[in-house]
């Protein structure tokens, strides 16, 4: 194949592959970007295809019947469940981490013994199935301490406990099956770790990797960073919080030898593995790994790079050695998220979006949980509704266009947070 005239299909239907492929239609290696199954807001830009992105054999049909060069396969879930395993059975070249591969994100139990097995930093841990012996680890723990859902629970699946019977509350709702179904059948808890948390995202080929800006996210959904864990209310890159030393000391530490060790369990690891780091007291610990880009991170990430992404997506689905070097604009990007009032837990649907037009210069919409009405009119149709990102010379400028385009779009219940980046500008 010739990296020409290239078809590419990005698998998924939040903000994620809405920037994906936004920026892969930037490359001039590209002929058409399709998006599946995507949502009503990508349909204006991109053609999107029916598909339900569990089902691997459809996928392999709509990339067939449409030619496709490429699939960027976003979201966690088709990736778990082996969909580049599907296409590549096929001879479809496609990007990201094969079945092997995604475990890192689908078990938080397989992690957890991986970390300890290759001496990578993270917090103390027990992985549990059963509630008494789990009650029993609870007991002998510091508080507060956090219960995880061992299988993917969309971002959701983390709770900190600040009392025992808090923590005994969520273990036994957990693997008694009620609180997050299967995914919550096996339960990590974990010791509490205090810092800051940051995000590392790499794109990988076997042991050879390519570095992004490290970026903040902001999970909790109340401003000063209060209240329930969400996907993501918001995110910017790059942050002062680690420098450029810094990030070469996490790459020995924890970059590298996760990937040998990777290779060492047979696993041949190519797409993004993503590195939720918390920065304490006595040095970086991994809090989680994630087999795809981050959502919202890709939104403030991508938009920086200056470099082409495409050849940076078919070097890893080939599996060749990465560049020794990309080149990132020396600017800054933030996403401010707006979400429906209620999210993460009940919120309303179906509410009709304005967007009032021009948009400032430097930022865009990036359309998340949304829909049509029969008028065709876009509405909510999710807790995230959408993306309002800035990018700029400097943070503040970010800042600046992502909260007045984000004054220019409308839903009845709009909620979003007002302090995106409050921790970077306090250590201005």
């Amino acid at each position: 194949m010739q990296d020409k005239n290239l078809k590419i299909l990005v698998v998924g239907s939040g903000g994620r592959e809405h920037t994906l492929a936004k920026v892969c239609h930037q490359s001039p290696l590209v002929d058409q970007v399709m998006v599946a199954p995507g949502n009503a807001g990508i349909a204006q830009e991109f053609n999107t295809l029916a598909l339900d992105v569990a089902d691997n054999q459809k996928l392999v049909e709509l990339a067939k019947v449409n030619s496709v060069d490429l699939v960027v396969v976003g979201p966690e879930v088709p990736l778990c469940n082996g969909a580049v395993d599907a296409l590549n059975d096929v001879g479809i070249l496609a990007y990201g981490p094969d079945k092997a591969g995604a475990q890192l994100e689908g078990s938080k139990a397989y992690t957890k013994d991986f970390l300890a097995k290759y001496k990578i930093p993270t917090a103390d841990y027990g992985n549990f199935t059963e509630i008494a012996p789990a009650l029993e680890y609870l007991a002998a723990c510091n508080l507060p301490v956090v219960v995880k859902a061992s299988g993917l629970a969309a971002g959701k699946g983390v709770l900190i406990c600040l009392s025992l019977e808090e923590a005994e509350d969520a273990v036994k709702d957990m693997l008694s099956g009620d609180s997050f179904g299967d995914s919550g059948k096996e339960v990590v808890i974990e010791e509490f770790l205090e810092g800051e948390e940051t995000s590392l995202h790499l794109v990988c080929s076997g042991e050879s990797y390519v570095s992004m800006p490290m970026s903040q996210d902001h999970k909790k959904v109340g401003e000063g960073d209060s209240g329930l864990n969400t996907g993501g209310m918001g995110a910017y890159a790059p942050t002062k919080l680690v420098t450029e030393d810094m990030l070469k000391s996490y790459e020995k530490s924890i970059v590298r030898p996760t990937l040998a060790g990777l290779k060492s369990e047979g696993v041949n690891f190519r797409g993004t593995l993503y590195i939720g780091l918390m920065l304490t007291s006595k040095g970086p610990k991994v809090l989680e790994f994630n087999v795809r880009f981050g959502d919202p991170e890709t939104q403030v990430i991508l938009p920086l790079l200056e470099d082409d992404l495409v050849p940076l997506l078919l070097t890893s689905a080939r599996g060749e050695s990465m560049p020794n070097r990309v080149k990132f604009k020396e600017a800054s990007s933030m996403v401010v998220v707006l979400t429906s009032a209620g999210y993460p837990e009940a919120y309303p649907k179906n509410e009709p979006i304005s967007i009032r037009q021009p948009l400032p210069e430097g930022s865009e919409v990036i359309f998340a949980g949304v829909g049509e009405n029969e008028n065709g009119e876009i509405v909510s149709a999710g807790g995230r509704v959408l993306g309002a990102v800035g990018t700029g010379a400097t943070l503040q400028d970010a800042k600046e266009k992502a909260y007045a385009l984000s004054e220019q779009i409308e839903f009845e219940s709009k909620y979003l947070r007002k302090d995106i980046g409050h921790r970077e500008f306090s250590r201005a």
